[in-house]
């Protein structure tokens, strides 16, 4: 009877520790990622002396000024002019993003037409076209256009479900619930239309949640897409701003303050996804699961 008792005592002794280091290794392993993080942000209260001089990310004192003056920027403009540029691009973007792959992912899962089983295996492969190669003539044609310093060649693509990778997921979501659902609408009279807004969006709600989370913070953080296309100050966006910010050539460039802006630039991604952190594990998780 000691004996069982002592071997059951040092298998949870066995036990606890096990979990114990799971925990030290994941602890540590957090710590590492993110100590860049925190770095910066410390960086941000440093001058630029004490910046290069320690890897430490607490700072001697903390001085504000880096924000109150990263802030008004060099140029005319705020950065309350950029933050609202970037809104300007990036809630358009994410809302005509869920609409148009919303509708083209519920026409490949639930209906028969002609050359489907050839358009969405084209559609597929697109995802491995690297983006640098519509560049060029995306440019070319939004010249001609007229349209050049403007938004719309930001946003007009999501209009059409050019976001291969949105649709594809909404697909797998759209397979995952199942067709009774579809007929018993039918039944009560809903059209294919009423049918997916009425019952199958309220569904897709956690994967449409994790569409826009993605678009938001791609699109938030897009440099090479303003940098392109629009040419005027007073358009810029967050991200072109902070690069128009870093006069490295200068003996005075006062790197805390494009670090402090960098900071601020931050938060409107991270706060979207701890608010929708919930809907996004378990938008992430659903479409493996078949209904």
């Amino acid at each position: 009877m000691d004996k069982t008792v002592q071997k059951n005592s040092q298998h949870e002794v066995k036990k606890k520790l096990i979990v114990f280091l799971k925990y030290a290794v994941l602890t540590i392993g957090a710590l590492i990622m993110l100590y860049p993080i925190l770095w910066l942000f410390g960086a941000s209260f440093k001058s630029n002396t004490e910046i290069f001089r320690s890897i430490w990310f607490w700072p001697e004192s903390f001085d504000f000024s880096a924000y109150i003056e990263g802030w008004k920027t060099s140029s005319q403009y705020t950065f309350t002019t950029y933050f609202l540029n970037s809104f300007l691009i990036v809630i358009p973007k994410v809302l005509l993003t869920l609409v148009s792959c919303t509708l083209a992912a519920y026409g490949f899962s639930r209906f028969d037409f002609p050359w489907k089983r050839i358009l969405f295996p084209i559609m597929i492969g697109t995802l491995f076209l690297p983006g640098i190669v519509t560049r060029i003539p995306l440019y070319i044609f939004w010249r001609n256009m007229g349209l050049l310093d403007t938004y719309i060649p930001l946003i007009a693509n999501s209009a059409f479900a050019c976001d291969t990778f949105f649709v594809y997921m909404l697909v797998q979501f759209f397979r995952s619930i199942p067709r009774e659902l579809d007929e018993a609408a039918r039944i009560d009279g809903c059209s294919s239309f009423m049918t997916l807004i009425k019952v199958l969006v309220p569904i897709l709600k956690p994967s449409l949640i994790t569409a826009a989370l993605f678009q938001f913070i791609w699109t938030f953080t897009d440099f090479q897409g303003p940098l392109i296309y629009i040419s005027s100050v007073e358009k810029y966006p967050v991200s072109i701003a902070l690069r128009m910010a870093m006069d490295t050539t200068s003996a005075d460039f006062n790197w805390n303050r494009t670090i402090a802006m960098s900071i601020i630039g931050l938060i409107p991604s991270l706060l979207v996804y701890f608010s929708a952190q919930k809907h996004f594990i378990g938008g992430s998780t659903a479409g493996g699961v078949k209904g």
